[in-house]
């Protein structure tokens, strides 16, 4: 299951709003900046619900969740904790309607929790808005950022507009802090691997490639990932 994160605004005491004047486009290259500035797809949730309070208009509270096909969700970063109480309780049919929007469309929007029938989770905790954007799709499951607020039909057209195109750097930076995750992954598994092999060719008086193949079918017998393996042999090759 993915971590979750929680940002509180305390976190963050020098990031001006940008105000109502500021060029559309300087505030998104600096949110971009931002967002490429992570190292994590970790780190890059928490940026990104914290920015999206910050430039979409009249957002209060922002979420970023998956969704599983059948509505299960799941919140792996938020802004408040109330965002986390109304997206933990979205299951079964409350909301369905609204999720169910997002599998063939890119936004979904509440303009009244009040108003509209099935949202008394939101209505309960005083959101009375909702505007939900996908940030990535597949078969199975979707990434949606999620912005709330206390008042009725804050997310009109213009705001939409401006979360769409926020929503489309933040899938940018999430792909990239993604691929430089995994090549980090693969550079300490690379390393793992080659230190094992060099214990198996001392160990045994064999060669590298001999090394390698014996570490390949010890992979393949004991059902274990060859850089599990790897990681047990170097473990067990540093302890006194």
């Amino acid at each position: 299951m993915p971590k979750r994160f929680v940002v509180a605004a305390s976190e963050f005491p020098d990031l001006p709003r940008f105000p109502a004047g500021f060029e559309l486009a300087e505030a998104l290259t600096v949110a971009s900046q931002q967002l490429h500035e992570t190292s994590t797809p970790h780190s890059t949730l928490r940026t990104a619900v914290r920015l999206a309070v910050h430039l979409m208009p009249g957002a209060e509270h922002a979420g970023i969740s998956v969704v599983e096909r059948g509505d299960r969700l799941r919140t792996l970063a938020w802004t408040d904790e109330v965002v986390r109480s109304a997206e933990s309780r979205h299951t079964g049919g409350d909301g369905r309607g609204h999720w169910d929007q997002l599998w063939h469309s890119p936004v979904a929007r509440i303009t009244d929790s009040e108003a509209d029938d099935g949202w008394d989770v939101l209505s309960g905790l005083g959101l009375r808005s909702a505007l939900s954007l996908r940030l990535r799709a597949d078969k199975r499951r979707l990434t949606v950022l999620t912005a709330y607020a206390r008042k009725p039909g804050v997310f009109d057209e213009d705001a939409t507009r401006i979360g769409r195109l926020f929503t489309a750097h933040v899938s940018i930076a999430l792909d990239s802090a993604t691929v430089r995750e995994q090549l980090t992954e693969a550079m300490h598994t690379r390393d793992l691997i080659g230190q094992a092999t060099g214990i198996l060719m001392e160990r045994q008086g064999i060669d590298a490639a001999a090394a390698f193949d014996s570490l390949v079918r010890a992979s393949q017998r004991e059902n274990v990932k060859l850089r599990e393996l790897a990681r047990r042999i170097v473990g067990t090759h540093n302890t006194p």
